[in-house]
Order: structure tokens, then C-alpha cells, then sequence
């Protein structure tokens, strides 16, 4: 599978969060920010294609903004769409290199 400027689009960043790096020892599953509008099937065949690994589950999750102050004002933070992407065994990926 080739990679297209696309699958770019798709993937913003991985996840390094303390939650996440459990779900990847425990379960082999690795967690990436992605766009609002990105679709499973597009998330997969771009995870398969940046990385060169097989895609066997993905689960996504919307995290709705919060409402936060700022110098005394009030201010939202973005709503931001998670996918939590399960490799075959004997596929990994190294998430600190980058896209």
C-alpha cells in the first residue's frame, strides 16, 4: 500500500499519555489523535500505510472541550477525536520517531 498525502491528513499525532502507553503493553494497541472527520477505514488504511504494520481493531473515542479560564476569562478547548489502533501480534510501532 502506497502512502498519499491523504493519510497525513488523517493521522494529527500519537498519543503519549500514561494510558496509553498501558494499552500498548497490555493489549498491543496504540493511540493517535485524528481528524474530526476521519472515518475507521480511513484511519486504518493510514496507519497501514505510514507504519507498514496490519490494522486488526480500531476504536475511536470524541473528547468533548473544556470550558477553562484563561487571565481570568473564560475560554474552550478544541473538541478532540481519538483512535485507539489494535496491530496484529508481532507488529509494533515506534511512536517517539514521528510521522
Amino acid at each position: 500500500m502506497s502512502t498519499k498525502p491523504e493519510h497525513y491528513d488523517v493521522i494529527v499525532k500519537p498519543v503519549i499519555t500514561e494510558k496509553a502507553t498501558m494499552a500498548t503493553e497490555l493489549a498491543n494497541a496504540y493511540a493517535f489523535q485524528v481528524a474530526r472527520d476521519a472515518s475507521k477505514p480511513q484511519i486504518r488504511d493510514a496507519v497501514e500505510a505510514l507504519f507498514g504494520v496490519k490494522v486488526t481493531a480500531v476504536n475511536t473515542v470524541v473528547t468533548k472541550g473544556k470550558t477553562k479560564r484563561f487571565r481570568g476569562r473564560p475560554g474552550r478547548r478544541s473538541d478532540v477525536k481519538k483512535a485507539y489502533v489494535t496491530l496484529e501480534a508481532g507488529n509494533s510501532i515506534d511512536v517517539s520517531t514521528g510521522l
